[in-house]
């Protein structure tokens, strides 16, 4: 497995770089050797976070922690991306297309789905013509952290979203 570290607001220190390699590098196991985790370390006041993207043949499998200690943000995202690739590891490899990018013995084990998608509620609202600003002002009134509204503008369906730092998103389908 191959790594690229980086930080921001962070120097990566050998020790940081040593703990990433050793704890991720477990992973190993599951990915082809030739497969890169890109990690990035940052910290904002008390937040230590960590962010690991690993792209292999047609999916991402992306986590994220934060915590008051970056060496424990690394212990928590490794837990949660082996526990992600044991629950969706029939979902990611069609047997069919031999899971390139994935190590033989990942495909070979068998996993058991320990969650599968249940939806729980459904919703149904009255979608009311607006544009995307007035859809922003409409999500935060109800407190929310997305917003599917018509778009008045392209006469489509849309959602709004809320990002970090106070800012918003937008997606439109794409045919």
């Amino acid at each position: 497995m191959k790594f690229t570290i980086s930080g921001r607001n962070i120097e990566v220190t050998e020790g940081l770089k040593t703990a990433v390699e050793d704890k991720i590098g477990k992973l190993e196991k599951y990915f082809s050797p030739e497969t890169e985790a890109i990690v990035t370390l940052s910290v904002e006041k008390d937040r230590q976070k960590i962010e690991v993207t690993i792209p292999v043949k047609g999916n991402i499998i992306r986590a994220e922690q934060i915590s008051s200690d970056m060496y424990v943000s690394i212990d928590l995202v490794e837990e949660v991306i082996e526990r992600q690739l044991k629950k969706y590891k029939n979902k990611l490899i069609d047997k069919k297309h031999a899971g390139e990018g994935f190590s033989a013995e990942f495909i070979e084990n068998e996993y058991e789905e320990d969650d599968s998608v249940k939806i729980v509620r459904t919703k149904r609202f009255a979608v009311k013509p607006m544009d995307p600003e007035e859809a922003c002002v409409q999500m935060e009134l109800l407190g929310h952290n997305f917003f599917v509204f018509f778009n008045s503008e392209t006469e489509e369906v849309n959602v709004v979203y809320k990002r970090k730092g106070n800012t918003y998103g937008l997606i439109e389908p794409e045919f």
